[in-house]
């Protein structure tokens, strides 16, 4: 994909990127508290299905288990 969707996608995870290496220089542990926050909200408003696309130590880290197809 490219264009000005595309152009507006980076810019705001440039953004993101920078907003969470601002808060890590003042606390790693409160930057991690707060991603694992953010996953855990996106994945309960896409209904669970975001947790089967993440590394399972941060499905972890988020509180969100295993992904479906680790499930029985």
């Amino acid at each position: 994909m490219t264009g000005p969707d595309q152009a507006t996608t980076d810019d705001d995870a440039a953004e993101l990127i920078a907003q969470l290496r601002e808060l890590a220089g003042a606390d790693p542990a409160d930057v991690r508290q707060v991603v694992a926050e953010v996953l855990a909200a996106l994945d309960r408003a896409a209904g669970g299905a975001l947790r089967d696309h993440l590394p399972e130590a941060i499905r972890l880290d988020a509180g969100l288990g295993p992904a479906a197809a680790a499930r029985p």
